[in-house]
């Protein structure tokens, strides 16, 4: 579908109703438990809740020994964060988008407002006076286009559940949360849920509530290394299904950088390896990865394709600086998700499916002995 087919989004809401009709579409079973139902005002693609943070972006020719000197190239002031960036990017691609969170009473939360103005996304940013927004110091290798992140963030910045705005949630099609913090993602995932909408979570790190967020989580797409903090488990072929198995996950994957993603969907692994690309910075590459599973989820995509949509989205990304440098449009992506060279594959199709049967096998046993 063509980005201009989507140029007046909240009028179009309607254009990716069909999503009733896929196998990850909405629970239709919540669909009347809201508390009250939202109006039209209050409706929207995906809310979007969780970070914003301001990236100063420090270009280098590589990265720095320990009591070393090292040349900066360039530096640059850009903004960032994790549900902040996924909201941009979906409105980029003709979504009508809201975002959700906190800045401080600085210049940076003055930024943050003027490019969700820019962008053209419904912000709902709750000021803390006296209070500095999220900042990240992001040092990027000029070689390989890695980077490493030092960020510093005031525990005052955590959104809080009565600080939501219900409505909003209650009238989106899609929630994205990040965890940050648990507390007020769970309660927006519940709500959610309440009302029909899918839930999808960015997930990277052990924070407290995190279980019970992730019960109310449709779709889990984690950081590779979150799933063995979770549970204990190092292997993703064991740790996914089991994540689907005790929280209810309809779909658990995880992002694998340069390795691309895996992902389980309750009976079978699906794995997408990473797109060629001349990689400038890899800021950012999760958040747009998720936009584009958020995106061609509400499309109405079979799996498969919302993976390659994801890591075709994020590669694309990273071939410019910033977490927002490298969103493409959907038109680009799809040619590169159709066209685009590969990686070399982490995981042989044959080992998917021999790990497919064996969790299929095990979690009907589970199913069984509930019964």
């Amino acid at each position: 579908m063509a980005d201009a087919a989507l140029a007046n989004p909240c009028q179009l809401h309607r254009v990716f109703s069909l999503m009733s009709a896929g196998k990850y579409s909405a629970r239709r079973g919540h669909a009347h438990a809201a508390a009250a139902k939202p109006g039209a005002a209050d409706r929207a693609d995906i809310v979007s809740v969780g970070l914003n943070a301001t990236d100063t972006l420090i270009r280098v020719p590589g990265f720095p020994a320990f009591d070393s000197k090292t040349k900066i190239l360039s530096f640059s002031l850009l903004p960032g964060g994790q549900a902040a960036t996924a909201a941009v990017a979906c409105r980029r691609w003709g979504l009508c988008c809201r975002y959700v969170g906190k800045i401080g009473g600085d210049s940076a939360g003055r930024l943050q407002r003027e490019e969700f103005a820019r962008e053209g996304v419904e912000a709902h940013l709750i000021e803390v006076p006296n209070c500095a927004s999220q900042l990240a110091f992001i040092i990027v290798d000029e070689c390989s286009g890695e980077r490493t992140i030092l960020w510093q963030r005031d525990d005052r910045l955590d959104l809080r559940p009565e600080e939501l705005p219900q409505q909003w949630i209650r009238g989106a099609r899609l929630v994205h949360v990040d965890g940050h913090p648990c507390a007020a993602a769970a309660a927006a995932a519940r709500w959610a849920r309440e009302a029909g909408a899918m839930v999808t979570a960015d997930l990277d790190n052990l924070y407290p509530g995190i279980q019970e967020l992730l019960e109310h989580v449709d779709f889990m797409i984690s950081s590779r290394d979150f799933p063995e903090r979770l549970l204990g488990m190092g292997n993703l072929l064991e740790s996914l299904p089991e994540i689907t198995r005790r929280f209810g996950c309809r779909v658990s994957g995880a992002t694998l950088g340069r390795d691309g993603a895996l992902a389980w969907d309750g009976t079978q692994f699906y794995y997408c390896p990473a797109f060629r690309v001349n990689a400038v910075d890899t800021t950012g590459a999760g958040d747009v990865f998720h936009a584009g599973f958020a995106y061609s989820l509400l499309r109405c995509d079979a799996l498969p394709e919302i993976l390659e949509f994801s890591c075709a989205a994020a590669g694309l990304n990273c071939t410019a600086l910033g977490a927002r440098g490298g969103i493409r449009p959907v038109g680009e992506i799809e040619k590169l998700r159709r066209e685009g060279p590969r990686l070399e594959r982490l995981y042989s199709q044959h080992e998917l499916r021999r790990w497919s049967a064996r969790k299929a096998a095990g979690s009907a046993r589970h199913t069984s002995r509930r019964k």
